[in-house]
């Protein structure tokens, strides 16, 4: 049955925030005197549901969006022409894919969210630098992504009842917003919320709806403007207007674009690889990701070419078109309805997947007493969707947007250091338990590794007069060199900080935080070897691995790992 509050409970609950607090979750790893709940622990067996079509999905689904679609069509329109717009997507989403494969197979593996396994790289307290930046970024593009979506609500309503055109505006210029933008909005974000509150271990449902609605509103929409304008346009015929090294850091600088639209899943996406039901399955990502996203890409560019045909302009949004259709009587509004319904799933799939989990992850963590997975989906709904008022900032805050846009250069070296530490560094050894222990192996000095620190800062340090530069032009004076070296922040990012942060743990290496073997946070089967379970159907002897029930390590085990931690602690 559902839980619903008795009425003294709700009484409290508006009167004390202690009647916020979560029950203290006996099942947690971490020691008693610190508070988590079962959302931070590694996933039970029941819930490892995810195989490789459910990565096939999730990905065919999360970049068939807006954003994707616009993508290609826009390194275009800045110079370049459609032979390098396909490279610039491959290669961009295959530099991407893999951080997502070297850091999914963290989680795959040992089944605990991003926020968990950071402390390895960065230390148990410096770890929260990490999860907060994470956090703010994936809230910020939830609301940003739910304002550009609510213009779905609009079409809807308007193929519905045209009516809904004649709604009066009550609100001021300053609002940045009108009242019909309000009410859409507001639809949008109400309708949304609940779908928010899908479990990771669900989300193959929603996957397999959007699967189907999404791709064929694409191809129906290319398929029917291409007949209209009788072929695909002349995009294909633009010739480049950039030469030389404009063209190359051009093209760099798209590529970055791609990158950085992944930057935040390149972290986080251990948080849905931890559901995975075999480790090797998540390996998918990396031929299939930029298979998907180019395919999407090529899909802009043609019916973006063949909207000018048809309407004497390029159409960059897909949304557009269908605005279009509904000048077309009720057939045309008939399709611009459902056209514009696959597209609102298709924008509240890739929140749910990009933003939404992400955001209730990190959440969990900052505040375990108040806060699990399902209250961080609504609090980040709550902020994400009016707390930052994001019809205003896509309105007026355009020095805001473009920061926000390289939020990249901080999230590349988080993710390389990541990946360095799991699989250079810690040679995929990690003691599970020890990430939930403020005085485990991984406290490294004070709760801080400076090794990750010094890697951070200087990995991001000569690309902040680049970001500077792409913020405010005019106010800031520096060297072409240095605009050029802005151009591939991402990747440089991402590199550099793999080859200083390796370097720096052979170099000056945290022994205390090395581990000879896995030590996993349910009981393996067989205690101190790195033996991983089979498929979540499989006998697992009576070790039942993997079973959230036996996350204690069984008492005394427990209590050594507890002892041996404790002789690290300063």
């Amino acid at each position: 049955m559902k839980y619903i509050p008795s009425g003294s409970t709700v009484k409290k609950r508006l009167t004390t925030v202690k009647a916020w607090e979560l029950p203290k979750q006996t099942s947690a790893l971490a020691p008693p005197e610190v508070w988590t709940n079962a959302d931070m622990d590694p996933v039970p067996v029941e819930n490892q549901t995810w195989t490789i079509w459910t990565w096939m999905a999730y990905w065919a689904t999360d970049t068939i969006n807006l954003g994707t679609w616009e993508t290609a069509s826009s390194v275009v329109a800045v110079g370049l022409n459609w032979h390098d717009a396909i490279p610039v997507m491959v290669v961009g989403t295959f530099c991407v894919a893999i951080p997502m494969v070297l850091n999914g197979a963290i989680g795959a593996r040992l089944h605990i969210p991003f926020s968990v396994i950071v402390r390895s790289s960065f230390g148990y307290y410096l770890a929260y630098f990490c999860i907060v930046s994470r956090s703010i970024l994936a809230m910020f593009w939830l609301g940003i992504q739910g304002a550009n979506g609510a213009q779905c609500i609009t079409i809807m309503l308007l193929a519905w009842a045209p009516s809904y055109a004649n709604i009066p505006n009550n609100l001021p210029l300053s609002a940045g917003i009108t009242t019909q933008g309000m009410v859409s909005y507001f639809l949008f974000w109400i309708i949304q919320l609940p779908l928010l509150l899908i479990p990771p271990t669900k989300l193959r449902y929603l996957f397999a709806v959007k699967l189907v609605a999404a791709p064929i509103t694409a191809i129906a929409t290319l398929g029917w403007i291409v007949h209209k304008a009788g072929g695909g346009g002349e995009l294909f015929d633009l010739p480049e207007t950039v030469s030389g090294s404009t063209k190359a850091f051009l093209w760099l600088s798209c590529m970055s674009s791609v990158t950085g639209s992944w930057a935040t899943l390149a972290c986080n996406i251990p948080d849905f690889s931890r559901y995975a039901r075999k480790s090797e399955g998540q390996y998918i990502q990396l031929p299939f990701l930029p298979l998907i996203f180019t395919a999407c890409g090529v899909l802009g560019i043609v019916t973006t070419s063949a909207s000018y045909v048809l309407y004497g302009t390029y159409l960059w949004n897909p949304l557009d078109i269908v605005t279009k259709w509904l000048e077309n009587g009720a057939g045309g509004r008939a399709a611009a309805f459902f056209a514009a319904l696959s597209w609102y799933i298709a924008q509240v799939g890739t929140n749910i997947t990009a933003n939404s989990i992400s955001a209730a992850n990190d959440l969990t963590v900052m505040f375990p007493r108040f806060v699990n997975i399902k209250r961080g989906c609504i609090i980040a709904a709550v902020v994400g969707g009016w707390v930052i008022v994001p019809w205003k900032i896509l309105s007026s805050a355009e020095t805001f947007l473009a920061f926000m846009g390289g939020y990249a250069v901080f999230l590349a070296p988080i993710a390389g250091i990541l990946a360095s530490d799991y699989w250079l560094v810690k040679r995929q050894n990690i003691d599970v338990p020890s990430l939930y222990n403020p005085y485990g192996r991984y406290r490294y000095t004070g709760g801080v590794n400076w090794r990750a620190a010094a890697a951070f800062i200087i990995a991001v340090g000569p690309l902040l007069p680049g970001l500077a530069y792409s913020i405010n032009p005019s106010g800031t004076n520096i060297s072409q060199g240095v605009i050029n070296l802005y151009t591939f922040d991402w990747l440089f990012g991402f590199v550099v900080s793999i080859i200083l942060y390796t370097g720096f743990s052979l170099v000056f290496p945290a022994k205390e935080s090395l581990s000879s073997t896995t030590i996993f946070g349910h009981e393996p089967l067989e205690y101190g070897s790195d033996i991983e379970r089979k498929g979540a159907g499989s006998s697992l002897d009576e070790k039942n691995f993997g079973d959230v029930g036996a996350v204690d390590i069984l008492g005394e085990r427990r209590e050594s790992i507890r002892r041996a931690s404790q002789e690290i602690k300063y």
